[in-house]
């Protein structure tokens, strides 16, 4: 499995922005490999707000593949040359290969 991360951090009493740009339908989830997207929102101090996004894939070339799509460039190439939104700290984004998985009766390496 291969997980694509990404934290934003906000200012604070703006966090329901990004979540909304992830949580509604779009057409990631008709990609081919596409497991599952999370958001999860964090409190911090200093008035600001950390949003992370994590978006499951069944294999990395999943994700390229998804990476490469003509949708997926489309909706990067409608964004070209607008300003960030204001309310918008930092971004940063990691990509990481599951090697392990714990649940309540099992523990399983991944390869």
């Amino acid at each position: 499995m291969f997980i694509q991360m990404r934290k934003t951090v906000v200012t604070e009493g703006n966090s329901e922005k990004v979540v909304e740009r992830f949580s509604g339908e779009g057409i990631i989830e008709k990609q081919e490999g596409f497991i599952d997207l999370s958001v999860m929102v964090k409190k911090v101090r200093r008035g600001e707000e950390e949003v992370i996004v994590m978006i499951r894939w069944e294999s990395e070339d999943h994700w390229k593949m998804w990476e490469k799509s003509d949708a997926h460039i489309a909706g990067h190439k409608a964004r070209v040359g607008q300003p960030a939104p204001d309310y918008i700290v930092s971004s940063e984004g990691g990509l990481y290969d599951l090697v392990t998985v714990k649940t309540s009766n099992t523990i399983e390496r991944i390869n």
